[in-house]
């Protein structure tokens, strides 16, 4: 349960101001849909949190312990620091053609995770903890704990968030899982 509850932690308040968040607002707001996205987002987080844990995983196995530990404490210092930077979203309007909202939504949330600070978080979780399935289920219900609020609440809720003081809260949150990884004994 630990590793559900870290990553599930992890995750949500680092995904507060994300780009994927902002996709996730921008998305409610031009197809107001929340189903379709939600579902979209569930199934791509799913799919890329996967992989993501399955390197983690990986590294875990070929990386000796002692390495292992100073790896992870500084992935999360790194990712710590990332935190700080706000991210902007670089495309223009999304329109859904002919795959409709749903796919819209699973494949543009897939390629915007894609080394993506929750991405990188879920692989360091990964090679920290054992069980890949707590992980996985963890940082993919902490993306859907900040995003279907963004979904359901779109522009109204991005106008009231303070996005700077969350960026602040999740830089400390993953610098003391940094500590803790760094003073922690082996994966767990």
């Amino acid at each position: 349960m630990e590793a559900f509850f870290i990553s599930l932690l992890a995750v949500a308040v680092g995904e507060i101001g994300d780009k994927t968040q902002l996709l996730a607002v921008m998305l409610a707001a031009r197809f107001r849909k929340p189903v379709p996205i939600i579902l979209g987002i569930l199934v791509a987080t799913l799919a890329n949190h996967a992989l993501a844990g399955v390197l983690g995983v990986w590294i875990r196995e070929v990386v000796p312990p002692q390495y292992l530990r100073a790896i992870v404490a500084v992935s999360f210092f790194a990712v710590a620091l990332w935190a700080l930077k706000p991210d902007t979203i670089d495309s223009g309007p999304v329109d859904a053609g002919h795959l409709g909202v749903f796919a819209v939504t699973l494949v543009s949330f897939f390629i915007a995770e894609i080394g993506d600070k929750t991405q990188i978080a879920t692989v360091v979780l990964a090679a920290r903890f054992d069980s890949l399935i707590a992980v996985i289920a963890g940082t993919t219900a902490g993306m859907l704990v900040a995003d279907v609020p963004a979904v359901l609440l779109g522009h109204t809720a991005a106008e009231r968030i303070p996005f700077k003081w969350m960026r602040y809260t999740a830089a400390a949150l993953f610098a003391a899982l940094g500590i803790v990884a760094w003073f922690a004994p082996g994966p767990s």
